[in-house]
């Protein structure tokens, strides 16, 4: 299997992807940027919004993009497709081609997750 190189930055990574991931990874990028004032990195090989801690993460695969939040198990009411799994409270969403979701949605999702990272500190404090 042939070693991916993580992108240096959050513009290498999105510059790399191509169709509808492009698509779909630059509008929910948009969108998280403009809901909340949040730190955008490359960590894990993926890009991660960082706010007091993990905030959330977009990660392009070859069939889907994942759109994930530490704290995501708490967000249901917000998007029921979010699916638990992992450490931290950790729920995705999982889009695939010609699946969507609302630049609304995504603004609320963002908005409450940093604001459970105000109240509650780093997700990841707690597994240290």
């Amino acid at each position: 299997m042939k070693k991916v190189v993580p992108a240096a930055n959050p513009d290498a990574y999105v510059t790399a992807l191509r169709g509808w991931r492009r698509t779909l990874v630059e509008s929910l990028r948009t969108t998280v940027r403009k809901a909340a004032p949040l730190e955008e990195v490359i960590k894990w090989g993926h890009i991660v919004y960082l706010a007091n801690g993990p905030v959330l993460l977009i990660r392009a695969e070859e069939e889907r993009v994942l759109f994930g939040f530490w704290r995501g198990q708490r967000l249901a009411e917000v998007e029921p497709r979010l699916k638990p799994g992992g450490k931290y409270e950790m729920a995705t969403l999982e889009l695939r081609q010609g699946m969507t979701i609302t630049p609304t949605v995504v603004r609320r999702l963002v908005r409450e997750a940093v604001a459970l990272n105000q109240q509650l500190g780093n997700p990841t404090d707690a597994a240290k």
